[in-house]
């Protein structure tokens, strides 16, 4: 299990944490989409913590769980927290002006996504892409 956290609190924070997040797939065996997929994910995640909260961290860990092997990770922050999830979930709805891709773009890279946010107290994602 890695139990690396990477505190999310300026943009070079984000590379740092796409870079931790391709290492670890490569390190587990995902082939190089799968890596890519899950970079691309990671960086989604914490571009949203620093643009919308303006910090907050993510936490990766290795997972085995029986036969099966991957890699999970926890994004949280405690900032004003997303008043209409199901609407930011669709894909496409932006509240910045951006392309509105970042949770839904996330959410469909990756096998497992649970969001959790309550509007003035934070959001917390816990996502994992699993070994075929």
């Amino acid at each position: 299990m890695d139990g690396k956290v990477i505190p999310l609190l300026q943009e070079t924070d984000i590379v740092l944490a796409r870079k931790h997040a391709k290492d670890l797939a490569a390190a587990i065996g995902f082939e190089l989409l799968d890596q890519v997929q899950v970079a691309t994910a990671v960086s989604e995640l914490a571009r949203n913590v620093i643009q919308y909260a303006g910090r907050g961290e993510i936490r990766f860990a290795i997972e085995i769980k029986g036969s099966r092997r991957g890699l999970t990770f926890i994004c949280h922050d405690d900032g004003p927290g997303i008043v209409d999830l199901d609407l930011a979930l669709i894909g496409g709805y932006s509240t910045s002006h951006g392309l509105g891709r970042g949770l839904s773009g996330a959410r469909n890279l990756l096998d497992d996504f649970r969001i959790e946010t309550f509007p003035g107290k934070g959001t917390t994602v816990w996502a994992a892409k699993w070994l075929p």
